[in-house]
């Protein structure tokens, strides 16, 4: 009897586990970075940003793309194409029109199947969600979910309303970018960019007033922060700010020499943020991965072990 308690335990806290996500973004560009700085075992998703249309409507696949998919998919972590990003592309009014529209979603569907991925994940933002996004949506679930892949989506509270319930409800899971509520292109409004009490706010306008289920949410979390009025640059990566600035870690803003204030999330935010998710939503979404430390000031190490503590309890 006591051997098999053992085992129900441990089932039921891996199934726990395993039911909660960790979906990291990484971006690639014009080089291949160090995926060796990357914690596979401790993600579920892995989103490589961003695979975007070129003015003929074909699809650019980056650097480096199929050789970080083959990696994650060693350690069992689900693959997704995202598509968009906060940048203004000029090419989506045209991709996602009456007129291009299914062929659009041929080309991103012929993507998965090429390159054997899990899934996609539309992240397009601001000026390019206008009126042919549910139709895009729509569409593009139809052809996904017929090959049994997955969709997601990254969504902003500021525009939620822009997305329609139609829409919404096609995808698998959505990851709440809980950041940038400011940053350099505000320089007069200076201060933290992506409070605890933000994503409180932001898990319950998506889980109360939107009526999406809150297994079906993943509340995003920065690994970078931005500077005001300091010498150091407008962003900085977490692993840059750690670096330079001995012992923030444990801290979510820091005054560096010769003035200013940079605004991050350090271990302490990032854990009750991770507790936060755990009581109140499906998952945790990082951008980006790069970003993180090493050693005992990981951020993704902290998520990790409190996932884990998590799963245990149940």
């Amino acid at each position: 009897m006591k051997i098999a308690f053992v085992i129900a335990f441990f089932l039921v806290s891996a199934i726990a586990f395993s039911q909660f996500r960790v979906v990291g973004y990484v971006p690639l560009g014009s080089t291949v970075p160090d995926f060796n700085q990357i914690s596979f075992q401790r993600i579920t998703h892995l989103n490589i940003a961003f695979i975007n249309p070129d003015s003929l409507g074909n699809i650019k696949i980056p650097i480096g793309f199929d050789s970080l998919l083959k990696k994650a998919h060693q350690y069992n972590v689900k693959v997704l194409a995202s598509i968009g990003g906060g940048s203004h592309n000029p090419y989506y009014s045209r991709v996602l029109s009456d007129t291009n529209r299914k062929i659009f979603i041929g080309k991103l569907t012929q993507l998965v199947i090429d390159h054997e991925l899990d899934g996609l994940d539309v992240d397009i933002e601001n000026d390019n969600i206008d009126t042919n996004y549910q139709h895009f949506v729509t569409g593009l679930a139809a052809e996904l979910k017929a090959i049994n892949k997955l969709l997601t989506a990254a969504l902003a509270t500021w525009n939620g309303q822009l997305i329609s319930d139609a829409a919404l409800e096609k995808f698998d899971f959505i990851n709440v970018m809980s950041y940038d509520q400011t940053g350099p292109w505000r320089p007069n409004q200076p201060g933290p960019h992506s409070t605890y009490d933000k994503a409180v706010e932001d898990l319950s306008y998506w889980t109360n007033t939107r009526r999406v289920p809150k297994q079906k949410i993943s509340l995003g979390i920065p690994f970078y922060g931005y500077g005001f009025g300091t010498k150091y640059g407008q962003s900085m990566s977490y692993r840059d700010i750690i670096t330079k600035f001995p012992g923030s870690d444990q801290k979510d803003e820091f005054v560096p020499d010769g003035g200013g204030t940079i605004y991050y999330n350090g271990l302490p935010t990032i854990k009750n943020k991770t507790a936060l998710a755990l009581k109140e939503a499906g998952g945790i979404m990082i951008w980006q991965l790069l970003g993180d430390a090493e050693g005992n000031q990981s951020l993704l190490a902290a998520i990790d072990t409190m996932v884990k503590q998590g799963a245990g309890k149940n």
